[in-house]
């Protein structure tokens, strides 16, 4: 197997809304950020996936390493090797890297923050960074395209959030900023114990309502002579954004269920995007 079919594979298997994004692309620009996507989800599946804090932390410190060897010219892992031919062209810096693997660092142990200042700082690593990279393999001329790229990505980690709550709660992690319980009345208890209320719903209505602030923000930063060079990433904030209406239209069920796009849906907005962004 190549190392380009690794990761064509990785995003295939993974069933993320990324993938199509990915679509429409050029075969050069697809097959980077198809590569940045599996090394996203390969750090990612290390914090799911393993149980042992110590373990994690070990793997996640391989990476860094196996970074490192990237840079030197001597990648050894598939992803790695496939991310090494867009390294210059795409402008993929090791610090961006290395940025991501911090914010999954940041899910060992008990995940808890105090404010949302603390929480936009984790979503500019696990969103934020990628959203900047990925911006440099569509393409872009204006600079302002990067702060575009950045207020997208923490748009994206807020949906995700918002969607997995309970989902996060059962493995003991709560992202929703203890200011905001505080303000709603919305012990942290009850969210770990996935107990429902309508404080709780109007607390989901104020996070939706953050998450889509900074999708405007993000589009008002697009420059225009960039905005078609950008379709992947509008192709996934047309998906992220119906996801998130579709979450607030069910009633903010997220303790209880995760709420999802059908294959076709996103096909079809992937398609309808791309011929009119």
């Amino acid at each position: 197997m190549t190392p380009d079919q690794y990761c064509q594979d990785k995003a295939v298997a993974s069933g993320s809304s990324f993938y199509y994004s990915f679509l429409f692309l050029p075969p050069e620009r697809r097959r980077a950020i198809t590569a940045l996507y599996a090394f996203c989800r390969e750090v990612d599946d290390i914090v799911d996936e393993c149980n042992d804090i110590e373990i994690a932390r070990s793997k996640l410190a391989w990476w860094r390493d196996e970074v490192a060897r990237l840079y030197a010219g001597q990648p050894s892992h598939p992803v790695s090797r496939a991310l090494a031919p867009a390294l210059k062209p795409c402008n993929i810096a090791a610090q961006r890297l290395n940025e991501i693997i911090d914010g999954m660092e940041m899910d060992l142990g008990t995940v808890r923050y105090a404010d949302f200042a603390s929480l936009e700082r984790y979503c500019y690593l696990v969103a934020g960074a990628v959203g900047i990279l990925a911006a440099g393999i569509f393409g872009y001329r204006n600079a302002r395209t990067l702060e575009y790229a950045k207020q997208l990505g923490t748009a994206f980690q807020l949906t995700n959030i918002i969607r997995d709550v309970g989902e996060d709660a059962r493995r003991g992690r709560l992202y929703l900023p203890v200011e905001d319980l505080q303000r709603f009345g919305v012990p942290a208890g009850d969210v770990l114990k996935t107990r429902g209320s309508d404080a709780f719903v109007r607390l989901m209505q104020y996070q939706a309502e953050r998450a889509r602030s900074f999708y405007r923000t993000a589009f008002d930063a697009l420059p225009a002579e960039d905005r078609r060079a950008q379709r992947p990433g509008l192709i996934m904030a047309a998906i992220y954004r119906a996801l998130l209406d579709e979450v607030e239209a069910e009633g903010f069920k997220v303790l209880s269920q995760r709420t999802s796009l059908t294959p076709l849906r996103k096909l079809w907005i992937a398609w309808k995007t791309w011929i009119t962004a």
